[in-house]
């Protein structure tokens, strides 16, 4: 490879850099406009104050932290040379991705099954909130699966190798965003009830 070609591509991989970063930049904007609408609408005398965060939440948010880590661990994996960790580390990622979604959905339930309603006669300014702040975070988490599913299908016909890593790093980037996105939630929602 000459170095013209060397510069051009380390030029494209900041640029798809930046590019992401001004998207998760965007979307933390998005989720503090609706964590700042969170606060003022808190004062209202209809406001929920004894309502619990599902156990599920709890769960959810533990298995995105390990995702995390296992996500990191593959990005490290693939930089050694170490293909087959590299795929159980974007497996077990994936995995723990899936149970973040079905822990979610679970607690939605548990919210459910507690009498309060997200929409409709049942529903509370409190549950209708935490209902489009989870709701539009999982929709985030399922994008963050889509990007997971192309990584470990371009791991799978081996464009990921030491070198030449940024499919993968971009995936994980998002990843751990969606993670410290999801932990800024819950512990907004965990002190801000």
């Amino acid at each position: 490879m000459d170095l013209t070609q060397g510069t051009f591509e380390e030029k494209q991989a900041r640029s798809k850099k930046m590019m992401l970063w001004f998207a998760m930049i965007s979307m933390f904007m998005m989720f503090g406009g609706l964590t700042s609408a969170y606060i003022v609408s808190k004062e209202r005398p209809d406001w929920l104050n004894d309502f619990a965060i599902p156990n599920a939440f709890y769960i959810s948010t533990i298995a995105i932290l390990i995702s995390s880590v296992t996500f990191h661990l593959a990005k490290n994996a693939i930089q050694k040379g170490l293909h087959q960790i590299t795929t159980i580390y974007l497996l077990v990622t994936l995995g723990l991705g899936l149970v973040f979604v079905f822990s979610q959905f679970a607690g939605f339930s548990e919210i459910i099954e507690s009498g309060y309603h997200f929409t409709g006669k049942g529903s509370t300014v409190t549950t209708s909130f935490l209902y489009i702040v989870t709701v539009t975070h999982l929709v985030h988490v399922l994008a963050g699966i889509l990007v997971l599913l192309v990584v470990i299908y371009n791991h799978f016909k081996q464009k990921y190798k030491q070198g030449q890593t940024l499919g993968l790093e971009l995936g994980a980037m998002f990843w751990h965003f969606l993670d410290f996105l999801w932990v800024y939630l819950f512990l907004f929602l965990y002190f801000f009830r």
